[in-house]
């Protein structure tokens, strides 16, 4: 268990722990391995990743030092530099606890453990990679007390909240979740299981992994060893006598296909996609052989959706925006007279970036008929998107832009995240 010790501020100037470690103690036998430097050593990066906020932890030896840096709110924070002779010790540590073979170092592994800090408990998932420098090492860490975030609590305008929460409650179709990796597409989709999840539904999950365990939810994690892809998963499913199925994502051509023939044989599904807004997730389906027929008949709607980091409240202050930020934001409220802008100039609070925390963004396209009678005639993505727009659909940077306007986050933050030319 982790001790318990004062929470530190991550910052790029500041190194959250010592350069330079007993090095020395890692050359003699520990009393015990509790005693053992080296377990101190991943006590503390781990309990002080999770103090920090941390979403992921990257050990990556380089040239001459081991550097540690830190995810935070999106973006990668170095915490600490150490000495390049720590880096064996370190990885293999971490690989135990994982249940990792620390004899083979060149192929990629994967792995998890279960640790408590500050009484918290947190899943770790670890996975390791060759480099030219050594085993590269990332750690996700899971606080299990981020999974019951409802959809309310999202950050979607009010009225995407009520079509996205009624288009969830659908007995039959399916329901897609599209965007880039760490967009917040999982937390989407189990915001969505809550808010569905009752006792008279049988609520099943096929997942690569399963990152957060639910109370009432049958929850399936794949296991490609063992034979149990998403796609032979999901046709195990359809014989458990599912209402509500959770894709984790499609992948590939023979899970599209089999997600979309349960949606159009009575079960609701509810999936993500890699895609770069709403209208592109459709044309990916297109792309991996689905029948633009069976697409329109089965699709009820996509939700794109980004994660935006919010103004640190500590450091706000207010500025002048620059000619380019105030060119894109008239651009897209060209309606709108804002003059007075804000951004955060850097505290301990937020370790010196201006932001703390994130917001989803989101754009809700519903398949209406005119948009099905566009995917049978083979529409490009352009034609897709205008006319869901036209049909009421705001844009992702339509929403970006309205929180600039409410002083939630920043043109630049915006630019950084979604803005296409």
């Amino acid at each position: 268990m982790f001790q318990r010790t004062a929470p530190k501020t991550v910052t790029e100037s500041a190194p959250v722990l010592a350069a330079e470690p007993v090095l020395a103690d890692f050359t003699s036998p520990p009393a015990s391995d509790d005693d053992a430097p080296i377990v101190h050593l991943v006590t503390n990066i781990v309990g002080q990743g999770l103090r920090d906020r941390a979403s992921d932890i990257h050990v990556e030896p380089l040239n001459d030092i081991l550097r540690i840096r830190y995810r935070i709110d999106g973006n990668l924070v170095e915490a600490q530099r150490l000495p390049l002779a720590m880096h064996l010790s370190l990885v293999s540590r971490l690989k135990i606890m994982a249940g990792m073979n620390i004899v083979e170092r060149r192929r990629p592994q994967d792995g998890q453990f279960s640790t408590v800090v500050d009484g918290r408990e947190v899943d770790v998932r670890v996975a390791t990679v060759a480099t030219v420098f050594g085993e590269k090492l990332v750690m996700r860490l899971l606080d299990k007390r981020r999974s019951m975030i409802g959809l309310g609590e999202l950050g979607m305008p009010r009225d995407t909240h009520e079509a996205f929460s009624q288009m969830i409650r659908s007995p039959f179709g399916m329901v897609i979740c599209a965007g880039p990796t760490g967009a917040g597409k999982t937390t989407t989709l189990y915001a969505s299981l809550l808010e569905i999840n009752n006792s008279g539904k049988n609520v099943t999950t096929i997942e690569d992994p399963v990152e957060y365990v639910f109370p009432g939810i049958n929850q399936v994690q794949t296991n490609e060893q063992a034979g149990l892809t998403f796609a032979t998963g999901l046709r195990a499913l359809l014989r458990q006598d599912p209402d509500v199925i959770l894709v984790g994502e499609i992948r590939d051509p023979d899970t599209a296909r089999i997600a979309v023939q349960s949606a159009l044989t009575g079960h609701f599904v509810l999936s993500s996609l890699h895609g770069t807004d709403a209208s592109a997730a459709l044309h990916r389906l297109l792309d991996m052989g689905i029948e633009a027929f069976l697409i329109a008949s089965s699709v009820m709607g996509i939700i794109g959706q980004r994660l935006l980091r919010r103004i640190c409240d500590s450091c706000k202050t207010s500025y002048a925006p620059d000619a380019e930020e105030l060119a894109l934001f008239h651009r897209h409220l060209p309606d709108n007279s804002k003059e007075l802008f804000f951004h955060g100039t850097g505290c301990d609070d937020c370790s010196q970036t201006g932001y703390r925390d994130r917001i989803g963004v989101y754009e809700l396209l519903r398949i209406s008929p005119r948009i099905r009678q566009l995917l049978v005639d083979h529409a490009t993505t352009e034609q897709v998107r205008d006319a869901a727009i036209e049909e009421g659909m705001r844009p992702m940077i339509v929403e970006a832009m309205n929180l600039v306007d409410d002083d939630v986050t920043t043109v630049a933050e915006v630019i950084r995240t979604l803005y296409v030319a």
